[in-house]
């Protein structure tokens, strides 16, 4: 059977609990199209390594698939979500991959790995689709199975680093020393440069050390008010921010700087709320910050089926882009023709045909037709390339510019200058 073509979707998304229109589908299992099984998919990231790690995305997961099937299913069918730990290593995503193959899964859907080549082979091996992938490799935005949500890290360091040609007259990058941090400086300094900006000092620094006071001295430099420093080191940030604090008796003069992920709500408040070093700190993000209401419902799901769930931080840029990723694959799945198979190449068609699809607010519309693309050098598969601006104020993460901003240009430039 055919499907029908997607409808352009401009209303907020509507909680499915309030909707009673629950998503429809079937899973195609080894019983064939009309068996009665769950729809597959899986959720994958690193955890218990020494490097990043997000067990927040595995367990939003979990917590999304009680939150449906407790609403009736996909049309009376459940959603069977499969986690698998990718250790930051290409065998073992590969083998969350076969994994995922051998259930039959439709998708997977809301993960994180650095592991981009490993992972966009295998899953094209098996067919399977990649939806709102947390985009820390360029490889997620290759690939024709990837459909992605946000702008991954070319975005926020391009944006970062307009918000910071803004602000400062000096910019020292604090960045892994990893074939994935060899792509940081590119968009930094191409966002620093549409601001009329030089270029930030490069600064390398191991991905799983214990501490950075070599590199954090060299970032503070001769200290000077209107310098900053921006820290990308993932989970590792806060180990800078303790040597930083270990430099000397006062608080630096430099402005600190960083984009989510590195830098949340989680580590204001572990660092000393409104006396935290990071309070004045720049902070580009995709998404609005964790206050905004377009949040509630994301935090009415966690309140009531991951309560007690630690893992859970609903401020965590992890969380919230596999929380985006689920949204919108139960959005597509539901619009799907009542008698389409959902299949890993049902699911793949339906997404092309998507456009203007809804997030409440939490994204700009998404859309993954031809004319949604944005058609960037090496980042062919980008279809939203906006971010926010937020700053540390009294304690909290408020957004320092109201709306989206636009890093479509600045990135056409650095990807064709890379």
């Amino acid at each position: 059977m055919t499907e029908r073509r997607i409808r352009r979707v401009r209303h907020a998304v509507v909680p499915l609990l309030a909707t009673g229109a629950l998503l429809s589908g079937c899973a195609v299992l080894p019983g064939g199209s009309g068996s009665q099984g769950p729809v597959v998919v899986m959720t994958w990231a690193p955890q218990g390594t020494k490097a990043t790690n997000m067990p927040g995305m595995v367990a939003m997961a979990q917590a999304f698939e009680k939150y449906v099937n407790d609403s009736g299913g996909l049309n009376g069918r459940k959603l069977k979500v499969l986690t698998c730990n990718e250790r930051n290593d290409a065998v073992a995503v590969s083998n969350c991959v076969q994994q995922a193959a051998n259930a039959h899964a439709v998708a997977v859907v809301g993960s994180y790995s650095e592991q981009g080549r490993a992972f966009t082979t295998a899953l094209a091996s098996s067919d399977i689709p990649y939806i709102g992938g947390y985009g820390i490799t360029q490889d997620e935005y290759l690939s024709p199975l990837s459909y992605p949500v946000n702008g991954g890290l070319p975005a926020l360091l391009a944006g970062s680093g307009e918000q910071l040609a803004a602000a400062c007259r000096k910019v020292a990058l604090v960045r892994p020393d990893s074939i994935t941090g060899d792509q940081f400086p590119i968009f930094l300094d191409q966002g620093l440069k549409s601001g009329g900006h030089a270029p930030a000092r490069d600064l390398l620094a191991k991905d799983d050390a214990s501490e950075y006071s070599g590199v954090a001295a060299q970032a503070v430099g001769d200290d000077k008010a209107g310098n900053c420093v921006s820290a990308v080191l993932g989970d590792h940030t806060s180990t800078f921010l303790d040597s930083l604090r270990r430099l000397g008796d006062k608080k630096p003069a430099v402005r600190l700087s960083s984009v989510i992920g590195s830098v949340q709500q989680s580590l204001v408040n572990a660092t000393g709320g409104a006396n935290s070093p990071l309070e004045d700190t720049l902070v580009t993000d995709w998404y609005p910050p964790a206050s905004d209401a377009k949040w509630a419902e994301m935090k009415s799901v966690v309140d009531k089926y991951a309560f007690s769930d630690d893992r859970i931080d609903v401020a965590d840029p992890g969380v919230q882009t596999t929380w985006i990723a689920y949204t919108v694959f139960t959005q597509v799945i539901r619009a799907m023709d009542k008698g389409t198979a959902v299949t890993s190449s049902s699911v793949q068609r339906a997404f092309d045909r998507t456009t203007g699809l809804s997030t409440g607010g939490l994204t700009p519309d998404l859309g993954w037709t031809d004319t949604d693309l944005l058609n960037l050098p090496d980042h062919v598969r980008l279809n939203n390339a906006e971010v926010t601006y937020q700053v540390v104020t009294k304690g909290q993460l408020v957004q320092d510019r109201p709306g989206f901003v636009d890093m479509a240009p600045t990135l056409r430039t650095a990807t064709a200058a890379g």
